[in-house]
């Protein structure tokens, strides 16, 4: 039998207790799991972050898997716990948006979490990547079904934040998604609908910076030329060549871009 695989993707860091304790739970009950980190470096309570990190990471797993998405600022409160399929796989997370790049790449059905029978008593106000995340995806890697976790819902959070706004004729506005190890700023806008960038006039405005050369590889400019590049994410990323595009331009993830085309 194969060992079923959970992945975790959290804001938690790894100075603390909390991502251990959570494997721990989750052996507790699936002793045969294989437990894959994406990451636990997402910025504190940055869903945005979290969305964009899962959505690039899913697709690369088998099916079955399990992946448990803990950014939640609103840990304790109505926000509502869901488990998401989609792919052939599971995702547990809360209801705050952090699944919404899932959704929109995927079809897919979204349930409430709501049979306490398979969480962790007693349940904490503010660690349900313990007491309900972990518990809940471990009986999922175990063989549970679906529909035992809890009844299909319509209303779950969907944030657009992942679509660029247009502005004007030439003009959309967007926003950073991410940025990297690097310092690689990672904007929304999608190389798919921009495919031709770099034979077009443009101007990529991020803060009172306007990049306009679009580079084929990081080499290809002079050191501390800001340039946009076309992600492996399938994104538009500003990159300075063997430096920090977001220290060089004082931006941080959330920040608003302004993609002007002519």
């Amino acid at each position: 039998m194969l060992r079923p695989i959970l992945t975790l993707t959290t804001d938690f860091g790894l100075s603390d207790h909390y991502v251990g304790t959570m494997k721990g739970v989750i052996l507790g009950i699936c002793r045969q799991a294989q437990i894959v980190d994406i990451s636990h470096e997402v910025a504190p309570f940055e869903i945005t972050e979290g969305a964009y990190l899962i959505a690039q990471a899913y697709r690369y797993f088998p099916k079955k898997t399990v992946h448990v998405v803990v950014v939640d600022p609103g840990v304790g409160s109505a926000r509502r716990p869901i488990l998401m399929e989609a792919a052939g796989q599971y995702f547990v997370a809360p209801d705050n948006g952090v699944l919404s790049m899932v959704y929109s790449h995927e079809k897919h059905k979204v349930r409430l979490i709501a049979n306490q029978r398979y969480f962790r008593k007693p349940v904490s106000g503010t660690f349900h990547g313990r007491d309900i995340f972990a518990p809940v995806a471990a009986h999922m890697a175990l063989g549970a079904r679906p529909s035992s976790v809890g009844k299909l819902i319509e209303d779950y959070l969907r944030p657009a934040f992942e679509q660029p706004a247009r502005s004007g004729k030439r003009t959309w506005n967007g926003q950073i998604l991410k940025i990297d190890r690097f310092g690689n700023i990672v904007t929304n806008f999608r190389i798919s609908e921009f495919p031709d960038l770099e034979r077009r006039n443009f101007t990529l405005g991020i803060g009172p910076y306007q990049i306009t050369v679009m580079a084929r590889h990081y080499a290809e400019c002079g050191p501390g030329e800001l340039f946009a590049i076309a992600g492996s994410s399938g994104y538009v990323e500003v990159s300075v060549h063997q430096g920090s595009a977001a220290k060089h331009i004082g931006c941080v993830a959330g920040a608003g871009v302004e993609l002007t085309v002519w």
